[in-house]
């Protein structure tokens, strides 16, 4: 079965940087997309950011010029570096991969288990 395990998080105040990581156990030549989500309290949860096999990558207006998304040189790891943090990033984030399986001829998803960011002002 597979699965994202994903590391980081935590608090901090505004200003401040947070990393987070998100290990996927699926083959990277499978893996077509990965992302981060966002659920604030109150809210459903969000696209932040994505990247796809290509390294093309997408973020929402609001994260644009402080959050990068990257993998790393396994391929099958992604990692949503947050800088200049504000309070309105708190949230729980959810890392989303995206893989192909060959057998099926069908897309899967995969979610992470969700990791608590918070901002303090």
């Amino acid at each position: 079965q597979v699965q994202a395990v994903e590391s980081g998080g935590g608090s901090v105040q505004a200003g401040g940087s947070l990393r987070l990581s998100c290990a996927a156990s699926v083959s990277p030549s499978a893996i077509q997309s990965m992302a981060w989500y966002r659920r604030a309290p109150g809210s459903q949860r969000d696209l932040v950011a994505s990247i796809n096999m290509r390294g093309d990558t997408h973020y929402i207006d609001s994260v644009k010029g402080r959050f990068t998304i990257s993998r790393d040189s396994a391929m099958n790891t992604v990692v949503l570096q947050m800088n200049s943090l504000q309070p309105e990033d708190t949230a729980v984030y959810y890392c989303h991969v995206q893989f192909f399986i060959r057998t099926r001829l069908s897309a899967e998803v995969v979610w992470g288990q969700g990791t608590q960011v918070t901002v303090s002002s």
